[in-house]
């Protein structure tokens, strides 16, 4: 492998025709780097669609009522009904596979004109009545003051929690907004936090940074909700399926308000987790495909080295004959025509691993540096690893497979013959 004077004939073998041993690295060289390319452009893509979610518990389901479009019990089509608090307890007691349940209200600006205001200042935008619950299934990053928590529930406290674009609106830059009061619909709350999304891709009610959260109980006392539920959140167990604790929480929601099982529109509902895992699967299709077309185009490079390294056999037939002649084994012949094969796949595909990572670190670098949206479709483009190890191995064994064929070639041919041939 270190002998000095193989590596001078390969090295000599390449030189000799400069142009051709260049057009045929060039072939390994745009595989690998499109191969390259490409997993790491899918990787940005990826990362820019996942980072939506940011920590949002992708193992959540949303439900919510709607009119009957089925009679059942003596009940009209077209029913209006609403869910009930004594509803969170039938569902905590009867599906054991939930782990998180947080029912919710909501109100805001979408019902027409200012409903926020302080002093002079106004703006319409959504109210929610939570569970403190809510920042577990999205949570959101405090930057000042604290969320809601139980007491606030229990006391109906008059208290609230506001996004970003409220407290720029409301309050003076650099004003400290704890503590404060506004008037959300006529009704005084004391600010007791601010915060803004952790993830911008999921927004349920409206832009996040344009909410502002209270107590449920607080909710449904001062706007006349009563004991009405807007909709439900919640979040499977570990090792369970979201889907199954929708398809329980639906057949006991039905049961509970006299809802034909066959009513297919009475309750809306939207399983997160089946989006995020048809989302995944997609991203692992896409990259699939990638290093389908990416190996195939690789190994179109790696043919063309074949085929020079039969023309290279053929011209160095006597060359070979004469070394057999003076007692070169097989084996020797073998392994330095596989030797300069893999030689020339390695170089070539490296320089090609070299400059398309170069190019994804440039790209990102670009992305980063720019005013580009928190909400861009494609962040972080690059590769692991892992993932050039594996490119790098693909790259040696694909050298050997196109030396292989011409190797044995080589050593096919009697040595007489060899020594006789023109």
């Amino acid at each position: 492998m270190f002998d000095l004077d193989r590596w001078q004939e390969i090295m000599s073998a390449l030189k000799k025709n400069k142009m051709r041993t260049f057009l045929t690295a060039f072939g390994v060289f745009w595989g690998i780097f499109m191969l390259i390319v490409m997993l790491g452009a899918g990787n940005g893509l990826r990362n820019g669609v996942t980072s939506d979610f940011g920590d949002f518990a992708t193992n959540s389901v949303f439900m919510w009522t709607r009119n009957t479009t089925i009679p059942y019990k003596g009940l009209p089509r077209g029913r209006n009904y609403n869910f009930k608090m004594d509803d969170v307890a039938a569902l905590k007691k009867e599906i054991p596979e939930i782990d998180i349940l947080s029912p919710r209200t909501q109100g805001g600006g979408f019902q027409g004109g200012n409903n926020v205001i302080r002093g002079s200042k106004s703006g319409a935008f959504s109210i929610m009545g939570d569970y403190p619950e809510w920042n577990e299934i999205d949570p959101v990053i405090i930057t000042s003051g604290r969320f809601l928590n139980n007491a606030d529930l229990k006391e109906k406290r008059k208290v609230a929690v506001i996004g970003k674009k409220v407290q720029e609106i409301l309050f003076e830059p650099g004003e400290n907004a704890i503590g404060q009061y506004i008037q959300l619909q006529g009704i005084y709350f004391q600010v007791i936090g601010t915060f803004k999304p952790m993830n911008s891709g999921i927004n349920f009610g409206g832009d996040k940074e344009q909410t502002i959260y209270m107590p449920l109980t607080t909710f449904q006392r001062v706007y006349n909700w009563g004991d009405v539920i807007g909709w439900f959140a919640f979040t499977s167990k570990d090792g369970v399926p979201a889907s199954v604790v929708e398809e329980k929480a639906s057949a006991l929601l039905r049961r509970r308000h006299l809802v034909s099982p066959e009513d297919a529109q009475a309750i809306g509902s939207f399983n997160l987790e089946k989006q995020y895992n048809q989302m995944t699967g997609l991203f692992q299709g896409i990259n699939g495909l990638i290093w389908i077309v990416g190996i195939g185009t690789l190994l179109a490079g790696v043919i063309g080295i074949s085929n020079i390294m039969l023309v290279i056999v053929k011209e160095r037939t006597k060359e070979i004959g004469i070394q057999r002649a003076i007692g070169a084994s097989p084996f020797k012949i073998i392994s330095q025509i596989i030797t300069e094969s893999v030689f020339l796949t390695t170089f070539a595909g490296y320089v090609g691993l070299v400059i398309s990572v170069g190019l994804l670190e440039l790209l990102n670098k670009m992305l980063l540096s720019g005013e580009a949206s928190e909400n861009t479709m494609f962040k972080n483009p690059g590769i692991d690893f892992n993932m050039a190890i594996i490119a790098l191995a693909v790259l040696v064994i694909s050298g050997a497979i196109a030396g292989w064929i011409p190797a044995r070639k080589a050593v096919s041919i009697k040595p007489i013959d060899a020594l006789r041939y023109e």
